[in-house]
């Protein structure tokens, strides 16, 4: 049987965001310029920075601000960042990010953990930072997070997702995502979901999936089968909810890319230059990381 693959992917990393920002190591400003100058170079083209939070809770993040001032400008190249709060866009904006990511948890349990808030008041507040983002003339992405299950609820009814998507949707995103942030999909439950929602869906698809339980290719594997060609990753499979028990890293940008080659379908990117910035990183935290093709670099 023949596989349906679009030509194309686009690759969105999220390494210096979602990668780095449970990581008790502290990585200097300096080397986190460094790795994107050097992803830029990989042919990365989508780039998640940092995110816009309490730098106490996330000392990881609190050189946002720094980070955004010292960021090459090249043509093509774009950057975002997260928020959980309109202060978050709002710092954000002053920055000078041109795209913002929002999201909301499917599961309320994770939400009052992840942003202290029940997804009732998470919906209001989703709906006043994408206003404030398009009057800053942000680009807006907006994801549903932990789509696929939690860990501390089980499975997540899909109605629960579509309402959350309808909401998203109604107060006009450019992008939508859908995370499996705990690592519980699996390809026969992608499928039904991507049959649930598609329809439903009149901006790009964005799926951010985490490798928790070693399904995260498997479940590209059956989105790309979709039509679905962006993908969240992070370079050497960092990653994980510091509000997730048990959550493990992204699918990894490089083992990403290295099987969307060997498949027919483009990227723009040298795995072996986005395995490199790995190995930086893993020697700088001082252990292996989850991804596994860097190690052959």
């Amino acid at each position: 049987m023949e596989l349906h693959l679009p030509d194309r992917a686009e690759i969105i990393e999220v390494g210096l965001r979602d990668g780095l920002q449970s990581e008790s190591v502290i990585v200097p400003t300096a080397i986190k310029l460094d790795i994107i100058h050097r992803l830029i170079e990989a042919g990365v083209r989508r780039i998640q920075v940092a995110s816009f939070v309490n730098p106490r809770l996330v000392p990881q993040m609190a050189d946002a601000e720094a980070l955004c001032a010292a960021l090459p400008m090249r043509e093509g190249v774009v950057y975002s960042g997260l928020a959980l709060n309109v202060r978050g866009v709002e710092r954000a904006g002053a920055a000078g990010l041109k795209q913002i990511d929002i999201g909301i948890s499917a599961s309320d349990t994770h939400s009052r953990k992840n942003a202290n808030a029940g997804i009732a008041e998470a919906l209001q507040q989703v709906t006043a930072m994408a206003t404030v983002a398009r009057a800053q003339g942000m680009m807006v992405r907006a994801g549903v997070q932990c789509a696929f299950g939690c860990v501390y609820e089980g499975i997540v009814p899909v109605e629960q997702v579509v309402r959350i998507v309808d909401h998203l949707l109604s107060v006009g995103v450019d992008e939508l995502a859908l995370a499996d942030s705990t690592g519980m999909a699996n390809p026969q439950q992608m499928a039904r979901m991507l049959d649930t929602l598609l329809p439903r869906i009149d901006v790009p698809v964005v799926l951010h999936l985490h490798d928790t339980r070693g399904m995260g290719l498997a479940n590209l594997l059956i989105a790309l089968q979709y039509g679905i060609h962006r993908f969240d990753t992070a370079f050497g499979g960092l990653g994980g909810c510091p509000f997730i028990v048990g959550a493990a890293g992204n699918i990894a940008t490089e083992d990403t890319v290295h099987m969307l080659d060997q498949i027919g379908v483009a990227t723009g990117i040298d795995w072996t230059k986005v395995a490199a910035c790995t190995q930086t990183i893993s020697d700088l935290l001082g252990r292996d990381l989850p991804g596994k093709l860097y190690r052959l670099v």
